[in-house]
């Protein structure tokens, strides 16, 4: 269940020093570090926790509270059209069954911290909803799902507090993947666990903040400083083509909607990949994932040619 931000001010640290950050009797700022150089704003109870100098999103960007990047809102029929086109995952819903069975298995409520939750992502209503889970959402852009606006590759939470950390269709959204997983590493706790869910084979989306893409090898070694417990592809061959039918035709009719409607048309290619074998599937998936525990050891890099599972 997501905490309340008054339950978890103590654990706010300050993006560019990491100093705590304290409640400021300026309303109009609300959070600062001790020595009081360094100030965040605060709107609609969201703290805005941002390093102007070295995050590619900057305060300015919120002078006037509009989000950098707009999330759509949908009515009943586009949201049943969404639901065809984008149905639940069964191997995140199995990941994800995993996880929380293991984080019962603590003595207290775990504490779960969700990169990118403005909006729910599949499979993760769980995490709201239980209370039995103390949650922490945060993203880049103003939601009622979050709990404070920040960049991951500079996480404003203590060290070593977290249970879980989950990062899902994030990756491909940041600039510098590496720093991002360490800022992970950081904030979970020793044996604390991650679940990550990137795309391999999909087209550029959200346009200006899209930049990279993992084979399920190089995310593997991208968690490197994790113990593997289970990874693969959330997301196969049939997936992946549809993609590509919808961004072909929406380029050759120079039309999104274009594009929405064929996929629509050719929605039932996505359950291919339920036929097709793993192997071939982590070849040219749609997306890949990675369960792991926090390691005092790194996975050496001589070791990944032999992680690969594909078909080749």
């Amino acid at each position: 269940m997501l905490l309340k931000n008054s339950d978890i001010i103590p654990l706010f640290r300050c993006p560019s020093t990491r100093q705590q950050l304290f409640l400021n009797d300026n309303p109009n700022v609300c959070f600062a570090t001790g020595d009081g150089l360094y100030k965040y704003d605060v709107w609609n109870d969201l703290p805005i926790l941002i390093d102007n100098e070295r995050s590619i999103i900057t305060l300015d960007d919120f002078n006037s509270y509009e989000p950098v990047i707009i999330r759509k809102s949908y009515g009943i029929f586009l949201s049943f059209l969404k639901k065809i086109l984008s149905p639940n995952n069964r191997k995140t819903k199995e990941n994800v069954n995993l996880l929380v069975r293991t984080l019962k298995n603590l003595d207290e409520n775990a504490k779960v911290l969700i990169i990118g939750g403005g909006t729910i992502g599949q499979g993760m209503d769980l995490f709201y909803k239980s209370s039995e889970i103390d949650l922490i959402s945060f993203d880049i852009y103003i939601s009622s799902n979050i709990n404070f606006i920040a960049d991951a590759h500079q996480i404003p939470l203590k060290d070593k507090h977290f249970d879980a950390v989950i990062i899902q269709a994030v990756l491909e959204h940041v600039l510098e993947p590496q720093r991002v997983v360490s800022e992970i590493f950081r904030v979970l706790k020793p044996n604390g666990f991650v679940y990550a869910e990137t795309p391999f084979l999909q087209q550029v989306h959200e346009g200006a903040y899209d930049y990279t893409r993992f084979t399920e090898s190089g995310h593997r070694y991208l968690f490197r400083q994790f113990t593997s417990i289970s990874s693969g592809c959330t997301a196969g061959t049939g997936s992946q083509m549809l993609w590509s039918i919808d961004y072909f035709f929406r380029g050759l009719f120079r039309s999104r909607f274009v594009g929405t409607i064929v996929k629509l048309l050719f929605f039932w290619i996505r359950y291919f990949d339920y036929l097709i074998p793993e192997c071939y599937n982590i070849d040219c998936a749609s997306g890949v994932f990675f369960l792991g525990s926090k390691s005092k050891v790194n996975f050496h890099a001589k070791d990944i040619p032999r992680c690969y599972r594909g078909s080749q």
